[in-house]
């Protein structure tokens, strides 16, 4: 190999991991995949991967070149549509179908796209999803749609963060003091007696980080011990800061509009559990920027995880409902990526979203501090961990059950 070739390779490699990483990539997947295509490419690496950072260490077979680099990141979003789209690229030039040059030009164009959805989609995905979720939390009518209105001012935030820096630093604690503002000015004046804390937390269950828990618990039972601290760090700081914006927004909203006085309504029919997964599913088509052609795998994913969830719940603890929930939902993303040569994260994020507890950590954060709890829930700080456990445990269990044929 010569230094040309070399240099043309590695700075593929490191373009290649920095689109990764800024598409949410866990760190154990992401190391795994890069070395397999520096293996293909005919180069030695080691790789770090953080939230924030990403380390690259390559060399030639006799060490006659060598190259390190470190670049600091932010913390990357999930792109499904990129990912897959990454992936296809890496799978070509490996096969030999692209040439290095094509590969990296390719590379720029999927990095310059923006989401296949466009604003307005995403914008109703964001109100979609959030009253989903409210509906899953058995709210009544009224409170639903409240939940979705409030989920679109919390889109219009999100849009004003991509523009202002400040507005991104406190994009979560912000969003969540104006809704809860404004849910205590409409519990005030328009519709007195609503459940104010389920609709704030139901317009904020976006920034909810209930995934990035899991996903920092995953990196850490990996030994990725740097990466998954950091990562679960960053998530429990998001929901403090959450939890805050939406406390002080309450306290300032009576004061200034008096207090509601909550009025049960009628309790939904069961169905309306179902619809609300499928809702909350199709929404995060939009959010995820999954491709068209993954819409059925996701929406499969979701329901295959939810209803192993319900249907063990019968027969045992919830926690360890949560087990097989996650189980099932590893065996079925192994499954995807051997036969749509896809990276199983594409089906696997949908359906752990409506595994995850990160609703039940907002509301166990709310009952220890303020001593109340807005819904239902007995030792939730129990079953909360022994759901977390049980989701890392049912994806090592699926792989090895079932190994997936892909790093990603």
């Amino acid at each position: 190999m010569d230094t040309e070739e070399f240099i043309q390779i590695r700075r593929f490699i490191v373009k290649l991991g920095k689109m990764l990483h800024k598409y949410g990539t866990p760190a154990f997947r992401l190391e795994a995949y890069l070395l397999e295509v520096a293996s293909y490419l005919g180069v030695h690496a080691s790789f770090i991967s953080t939230p924030t950072s990403l380390t690259f260490v390559i060399w030639s077979d006799r060490h006659e070149d060598e190259y390190n680099h470190a670049s600091r990141l932010l913390p990357g979003d999930l792109d499904m549509n990129a990912l897959s789209l990454t992936d296809e690229l890496a799978s070509s030039l490996l096969s030999g179908d692209l040439t290095l040059a094509e590969a990296d030009k390719r590379l720029d164009e999927i990095d310059a796209m923006g989401s296949p959805y466009g604003k307005w989609l995403t914008g109703g995905a964001y109100g979609m999803a959030t009253s989903a979720f409210a509906m899953l939390m058995g709210a009544s009518w009224a409170e639903i749609g409240w939940s979705g209105l409030l989920g679109l001012l919390a889109y219009v935030w999100t849009l004003w963060s991509q523009r202002s820096k400040r507005v991104n630093l406190m994009l979560e604690p912000a969003t969540a003091f104006i809704a809860a503002l404004l849910t205590c000015a409409i519990g005030t004046y328009i519709d007195p007696g609503i459940n104010i804390p389920l609709i704030v937390l139901s317009s904020v269950i976006v920034f909810v980080p209930g995934l990035a828990l899991t996903m920092g618990l995953a990196e850490l039972s990996s030994r990725n011990m740097v990466s998954g601290t950091a990562r679960t760090m960053d998530a429990v700081m998001q929901l403090f800061k959450l939890y805050f914006g939406a406390f002080l927004g309450v306290s300032a909203g009576f004061s200034l509009f008096g207090e509601n006085v909550y009025q049960p309504a009628e309790s939904l029919p069961y169905w309306a559990t179902w619809l609300s997964v499928f809702l909350l599913c199709l929404a995060l088509v939009a959010i995820f920027r999954t491709r068209v052609k993954h819409i059925p795998w996701a929406m499969a994913a979701a329901f295959i995880a939810y209803s192993a969830t319900a249907w063990s719940s019968d027969y045992m603890s919830q926690g360890l409902g949560a087990f097989v929930g996650a189980f099932a939902l590893g065996l079925f993303a192994n499954a995807f990526t051997r036969i749509a040569n896809q990276p199983a994260t594409i089906v696997a994020m949908h359906g752990l979203i409506v595994l995850v507890p990160g609703s039940k950590t907002y509301i166990g954060l709310n009952s220890f501090i303020s001593g109340q709890d807005f819904v239902q829930a007995d030792h939730l700080g129990q079953e909360v961990f022994l759901i977390f456990m049980s989701l890392v445990a049912g994806l090592i269990f699926a792989n090895v059950v079932m190994p997936t044929k892909k790093a990603l």
